[in-house]
């Protein structure tokens, strides 16, 4: 069992970065890949990025590829994503995702942050 709590979310203008953190407990979290989704009023829940258990191979979403990075420190047992160059379509609520493998799928994920408001204006 995985319980995901995440921070770091509020309002910038656009240029501006934010650093969101996840906490995780739980003893194995290091054996988990963590992501980031993102969803906007009326869409579905979107893929952001993803880093392996072991912090070895990220992926992202081509929208934020260059701007964001993600992050883990499994002594900590924490994942982050680092957003530079807010744009206002990056207004959304950030959750936190953990499986057992890359998920880049909403459906495939097991466990979920409560989400962080994050608003960019222009």
């Amino acid at each position: 069992q995985v319980q995901l709590v995440e921070s770091g979310g509020g309002l910038v203008q656009a240029g501006d970065s934010l650093r969101l953190s996840c906490a995780a407990s739980g003893r194995t979290f290091s054996s988990y890949a963590m992501g980031w989704f993102r969803q906007a009023p009326g869409k579905e829940r979107e893929f952001v990025a993803a880093i392996s258990w072991g912090a070895g191979s990220t992926y992202y979403a081509d929208s934020v590829k260059g701007r964001f990075t993600i992050s883990r420190y499994n002594a900590k047992n924490t994942a982050y994503l680092q957003m530079n160059s807010l744009k206002p379509e990056d207004t959304a609520v950030y959750f936190c995702a953990a499986a057992r493998g890359f998920r880049t799928v909403a459906a495939e994920i097991e466990y979920w942050g409560q989400g962080t408001q994050v608003t960019v204006s222009s």
